[in-house]
């Protein structure tokens, strides 16, 4: 973790906790051990999303039990349904664009098999070709420079505003690198410049864009830079666009064929190859019978320090150790949950989690229509879209030419995602469509569909009650709570051995490399808690914490 020569790839290693946790993960000896007298010894993990599955797969390679509770669908947010009746043909509903950047996603995704390709973005080889409709004008492109000046000025400026307000060549120099020093010393003075501040203070103050016409600051927020607009942001701590933009979250994605659900449904049936305890060809499915356990009810203290879960049907079970993994404010709406468990500086962090509101319709189409050409112009019939109508984004998938393929007709966030949210899906068809059909009047989108549309808005869910956490300004004091509570040695021993997990609790959210690093440092939480430590020369990411961890604002 030293500066090198050569620069590496972009990764998400840090930039607040720079641990290399792919390295730690490649590393042959393994993540480490406990006790073989603690073999055997059951931890309740409380949901079954990518953090709960790769928590409890980890943990079982270790030679502990991991019990799963689960109070809706396996995969968490890593959802996709299938369209009735076609084959692999799946509406992502949440997680669905997958960047290079996040190495300990992907090493979990290729340990299961999984097939994926460059993701329909705006403006990528991908998409094909790239429809941007403001106002009511229309612009239509296949790269950057095919689009008007004003375009370009947006970008450049967005560049020179991440250049004057965050160091932004330099910092990810660092990164590439894996130079850690340098990396918190650009780093950890922006966490102070910043968290305060929102992303749309940070663009409407930069010397680039104070340059320019409001105009540019509009158009940047409805139709961006990387995957799209980015208004719905606006109001978030620019620490979060920093770290998405730093680590190459927002570029280089990948779409999973068949649907990312294949991941976290390929680890609960996978069997390591290499277990301790615990006999060749034993999964997390065949260590539960088939099916997680019931959700959780209610998380309490034994008298003699262990932890008695209450799944939903009335039963209870005493744990070693538990791996909260469920978004924070179920802790306080869905469980009842111990107030002892937490401090109350911790209960504040997790009460304090703000959640964005996503809503997403999908159909299904006979075939990929949109390759056709127009006759009069040679163009696609229909692109990638981007606009400020109420679709806001829409995305095309081709499953090949003798399959259906799949249209998101509109992704949309917050207010936007709003609109949508009392009506039943053949509305929100009925006014995508509409929508689409000014931006397309000669397209007749829905003579293509076929079957029945799939829908969602995750702030309907109550096991979600929202699609993932927008830290806002001033926030930054609760996620380093939250995300350092894997660290245990200085609390009181009632506050020991629940450990938290998931996107929310990470420093990216919406991000399933975030869900993924949690679940790791939980794994090492609940392996020192049992007694273990990691194997020699492969420190884990408790062993460096105190070293390389996130800097400490004042209270």
């Amino acid at each position: 973790m030293t500066a090198g020569n050569d620069l590496g790839p972009v990764t998400v290693f840090g930039p607040d906790f720079p641990f290399p946790f792919d390295d730690w993960l490649a590393h042959p000896a393994g993540l480490g051990s406990v006790p073989a007298d603690r073999h055997g010894a059951e931890v309740a993990i409380v949901g079954a999303g990518i953090a709960g599955l790769i928590a409890g797969y980890e943990l079982m390679k270790l030679g502990l039990r991991p019990v799963i509770f689960e109070s809706g669908q396996l995969g968490g947010r890593l959802r996709s349904q299938p369209f009735e009746g076609a084959d692999g043909i799946v509406a992502e509903l949440g997680g669905m664009r997958f960047p290079e950047s996040s190495t300990a996603f992907w090493h979990y995704a290729n340990r299961v098999g999984v097939e994926s390709r460059p993701f329909p973005n705006p403006l990528t080889a991908a998409a094909g070709s790239t429809v941007i409709d403001l106002e009511g004008e229309t612009f239509y492109a296949e790269t950057l420079a095919d689009l008007p000046a004003m375009f370009r000025e947006v970008a450049d400026a967005w560049a020179a505003a991440l250049a004057e307000g965050a160091d932004f060549t330099a910092l990810q120099a660092a990164l590439r690198a894996r130079d850690v020093k340098r990396l918190k010393e650009i780093w950890d003075p922006l966490v102070a410049q910043w968290d305060e501040r929102t992303f749309y203070d940070f663009v409407a103050s930069s010397s680039a864009f104070r340059a320019l016409p409001f105009r540019h600051r509009e158009v940047f927020g409805q139709v961006g830079f990387g995957t799209g607009g980015w208004d719905s942001d606006f109001p978030n701590s620019m620490l979060e666009i920093l770290r998405v933009v730093l680590t190459g979250c927002d570029e280089n994605q990948r779409f999973v064929v068949g649907g990312v659900e294949r991941v976290p449904q390929g680890l609960w049936r996978r069997s390591p190859d290499r277990l301790v305890h615990w006999p060749r060809g034993t999964s997390l499915a065949s260590l539960h019978g088939g099916a997680p356990r019931p959700g959780v009810a209610r998380i309490a203290r034994h008298a003699g320090g262990k932890f008695a879960v209450t799944d939903r049907w009335g039963r209870t079970q005493s744990f070693d150790a538990v791996v909260a993994t469920c978004q924070s404010w179920l802790l306080t709406t869905a469980i009842d949950c111990e107030e002892s468990l937490f401090s109350q500086p911790m209960w504040m962090a997790l009460d304090r989690t703000r959640y964005m509101q996503s809503s997403k319709t999908f159909v299904m189409v006979d075939r990929p229509f949109w390759k056709d050409k127009d006759p009069a112009t040679g163009r696609d019939r229909m692109s990638m879209t981007l606009t400020d109508r109420l679709t806001r984004g829409t995305y095309l998938f081709d499953n090949g030419p003798d399959r259906p393929g799949v249209i998101c007709l509109t992704y949309s966030w917050m207010s936007d995602a709003l609109k949508m949210l009392p009506h039943p899906v053949e509305k929100r068809v009925e006014l995508a469509l509409s929508a689409l059909a000014k931006i397309y009047p000669d397209v007749a989108i829905r003579d293509h569909i076929i079957g029945d549309p799939i829908t969602v808005s995750w702030e309907s869910d109550p096991n979600f009650l929202g699609a993932f956490k927008g830290a806002l300004p001033g926030h930054y004091r609760y996620n380093h709570r939250m995300y350092g509570h894997f660290m245990q040695d200085d609390l009181p021993p009632e506050q020991r051995g629940i450990f938290l997990a998931g996107d929310d609790v990470s420093w990216t959210p919406a991000w399933v490399e975030g869900a993924v690093q949690t679940a790791l440092n939980a794994v090492w939480g609940v392996m020192t808690h049992f007694g273990g430590q990691t194997e020699p020369g492969n420190p884990g990411p408790g062993d460096l914490y105190a070293e390389i961890g996130p800097v400490r604002l004042p209270d």
